[in-house]
């Protein structure tokens, strides 16, 4: 039985700034079903999912924190109030039925915490203290252009305790119909991004990597990250980008 088999069966897969302190309550996210509503060397680089694989990129949870309302949501710039290290995040949808020919209009969902680690749309309970149920930072949808592209204008997000740095994404066919629930991890290492933004303190990124969970702990990504690695080139002040391919069967 394949480690991710093994704890999925276990429930562990599937699933201005403010000065506030990060809550460890979060320590890992929690399985959820598909919700389907309208939901190395250099400075960050590292190995993407856009080889010659054409298998269909792993399910992962939704986590504790999906979009409520994701259809509300149709935006490329979804920083709002956030602030935090210049973040463009590229991603190329393509489909397995068609040996891996970009899909077009396919209607893609992203969601990540913000540089301390909180999400929008929850709080105000043991799984996050801080109360940020009626804000939509961090949020977005973008259907794929011919290219079957979608960008976003984000920050670089933080972390929690029990995760390491991803973010959410959620796929549908252009009818609606949900296809894949994944996340995209980040390159580890010194000269990484994750390592540089988070000791960027200038930029609000105040806690480091002190008790930061790494791809090979995390409860998501411990077993593989393969289809799940972005590639992330850029630098702290004129900020990161993202490219990642995800492989879908629609």
């Amino acid at each position: 039985m394949k480690r991710k088999e093994f704890l999925r069966g276990l429930g562990l897969v599937g699933i201005g700034s403010l000065a506030i302190p990060i809550i460890n309550s979060c320590s890992k996210d929690n399985d959820s079903s598909d919700t389907s509503t309208d939901t190395g060397s250099g400075s960050g680089s590292g190995s993407g999912s856009s080889s010659g694989d054409c298998s269909v990129t792993p399910s992962e949870t939704a986590g504790p924190f999906p979009t409520i309302t994701p259809s509300s949501l149709v935006k490329s710039n979804i920083v709002m109030d956030r602030t935090g290290v210049g973040f463009t995040i590229n991603i190329t949808i393509k489909n397995t039925k068609a040996n891996c020919e970009v899909l077009k209009d396919a209607i893609v969902d992203i969601w990540h915490c913000d540089k301390d680690g909180y999400y929008s749309e929850y709080g105000g309970t043991g799984m996050q203290s801080v109360n940020y149920t009626s804000v939509h930072f961090l949020r977005g949808r973008q259907t794929t252009d011919t290219n079957g592209l979608v960008t976003f204008t984000s920050i670089f997000p933080g972390w929690y305790s029990g995760r390491a740095t991803h973010i959410h994404v959620h796929i549908y066919n252009a009818s609606g119909t949900s296809l894949l629930v994944t996340q995209i991890a980040f390159p580890e290492g010194s000269n990484s991004a994750v390592a540089l933004v988070n000791a960027s303190s200038a930029n609000g990124y105040t806690k480091g990597l002190s008790g930061y969970t790494y791809n090979t702990s995390d409860n998501v990504f411990s077993d593989s990250t393969t289809n799940e690695m972005a590639t992330v080139t850029g630098n702290i002040t004129e900020g990161f980008v993202l490219a990642h391919t995800i492989n879908v069967a629609s």
